[in-house]
C-alpha cells in the first residue's frame, strides 16, 4: 500500500542536473535513502517527491525535500547527504526579509562570505556547520548545537556587527563545540539551550 502524500518545491534550473547527477546517482542515492520517489520536471525546475511505502512515509518524505532544497541551495550533494542523519538540522535564511535592494542584499552577501570565502570558512571551520550562500538565501547544515552558533555568527553578520566581533563570539564557544562533540552523551535539543548561553554582544 502507497500512502497518498506527496509535496511539491522548485529549485533553480540551474541545480537540477546536480540534482540529477552523473547517471542519475544522486536522485537515485535520494530515493533508495528515503523510499521516494523523485519526479523532476528539468524545464520547470519542479520535483514532485512521492514516498514508495507506507511506513514513515510523512518523515521520508520531509527527508527528500530537505536534501532536495540543500541541493537547490547550492550545497554540493555530499554535504547534502548529511541530512540522513536524524541529528542534523537544515534551515534557509530568506535575506529579503532582512534587506529589501538588490544592492543591500549583495553587500551583505559578501559580508558573509568574506574576502576569498574567509568569513564563510572561518564560521564552517569553528563550527563544523556547512554554509551555503546562493541567490537571496544562506543556508546551514549542522549538528544541533554547531547549528546554533553557526546561525548565530551569520545572524550577527547580518546585523551588520563586524567581523571581529563575530570571531570574538565563535572564539567564545569553539570550546564548546568540542566539548559537545567529543561528549560520550547526547544531549537532547530540546535542552540545549538551557546548557549553553549563546552570548549576544
Amino acid at each position: 500500500m502507497v500512502v497518498n502524500i506527496s509535496t511539491y518545491l522548485k529549485i533553480p534550473k540551474k541545480r537540477i542536473a546536480i540534482l540529477i547527477g552523473k547517471e542519475g546517482e544522486t536522485k537515485k542515492t535520494i530515493e533508495k535513502k528515503t523510499n521516494t520517489l523523485l519526479k523532476i520536471d528539468s524545464k520547470e525546475g519542479t520535483v514532485e517527491i512521492i514516498p514508495k511505502r507506507s511506513s514513515n512515509g510523512i518523515a521520508n518524505v520531509w527527508r527528500a525535500r530537505d536534501i532536495v532544497k540543500a541541493i537547490g541551495r547550492g550545497f554540493s550533494p555530499q554535504r547534502a547527504y548529511k541530512l540522513f542523519d536524524d541529528d542534523v538540522f537544515f534551515e534557509v535564511i530568506d535575506l529579503e526579509k532582512f534587506f529589501n535592494t538588490p544592492k543591500s542584499i549583495k553587500r551583505v552577501k559578501g559580508r558573509i562570505i568574506g574576502n576569498n570565502g574567509k568569513s564563510r570558512m572561518m564560521i564552517e571551520n569553528m563550527t563544523t556547520a556547512y554554509i551555503s550562500v546562493y541567490g537571496n538565501t544562506v543556508s546551514i547544515i549542522s549538528e544541533y548545537f554547531p547549528f546554533k552558533i553557526a546561525k548565530k555568527a551569520v545572524m550577527l553578520i547580518i546585523q551588520g556587527y563586524s567581523h571581529g566581533k563575530v570571531y570574538k563570539f565563535l572564539q567564545k564557544n569553539y570550546k564548546k563545540i568540542q566539548e559537545q562533540k567529543y561528549s560520550l552523551w547526547k544531549i537532547i535539543p530540546e535542552k540545549r539551550d538551557d546548557l549553553y548561553d549563546l552570548e549576544d554582544f
